[in-house]
């Protein structure tokens, strides 16, 4: 089985109580697209249980978000650095960190590895979104994909043929998740970002989807960090 989730942002105990739901065994196949650091309390902790699950033998790929740029970015640059020193302050303190440059290896080479996109059948896998800009593959790999917004008006259908695509960045109440899901047959794209890490401060979010790539299904729970 395949399944996809985005946007973890650090809450490991609302993810570990999702994995709890989905009784992964090996062979399955786990996506998380992007964004499994920074705004929670456990950014390290969502690392250390993705590493387990593949000591487990499930087969975890994680797509390079723009949160894991910001931090790679803070790596090699100053005024990049100052930056995250504010708005991961959280991911720094799960590290016992005050810089990203004391982030164990382990964890910034696995960032630094992340693809930016990928597809597993008949899924294309992305952070924000794809660049439908001819002549170039949509596919082509750009920093620019981990940040897109409000592009499903210019999909390319006859290049994306029968193919759906996956994404998270922009967060969305679970109402919203699921019209998109009612519609994913014409639309051929689906967000499931539910904005876990904003708890119930905004209507409909404070949740993360797990959507069953096979079955077609889609899951949630509900955010557990204080």
């Amino acid at each position: 089985m395949r399944y996809a989730i985005s946007d973890i942002h650090g809450c490991n105990e609302t993810f570990r109580a999702l994995l709890q739901q989905l009784r992964l065994q090996v062979g399955d196949q786990l996506f998380i697209i992007g964004d499994l650091v920074d705004r929670g309390p456990d950014s390290k902790g969502v690392f250390d249980t993705v590493f387990q699950l593949q000591d487990d033998g499930i087969d975890v790929v994680c797509l390079r978000g723009n949160h894991e740029q910001m931090l790679i970015d803070a790596l090699y640059n100053f005024s990049a650095a100052k930056e995250y020193g504010h708005h991961g302050r959280e991911t720094l303190q799960s590290f016992g960190a005050s810089h990203v440059g004391q982030i164990p290896e382990k964890y910034l080479e696995f960032m630094q590895n992340m693809p930016l996109v990928l597809e597993s059948g008949d899924y294309i896998l992305v952070h924000g979104g794809l660049l439908f800009d001819p002549p170039e593959d949509p596919l082509t790999p750009k920093f620019e994909q981990l940040w897109k917004r409000d592009w499903y008006g210019a999909i390319d259908y006859k290049w994306l043929d029968k193919r759906y695509i996956l994404h998270g960045h922009t967060p969305i109440g679970r109402q919203e998740i699921m019209k998109l899901y009612l519609s994913l047959e014409t639309l051929q794209v689906l967000n499931i970002d539910g904005g876990c890490v904003f708890g119930d401060r905004f209507w409909g979010m404070g949740s993360l989807c797990v959507f069953s790539m096979d079955e077609k299904t889609c899951a949630f729970q509900v955010k557990l960090e204080p």
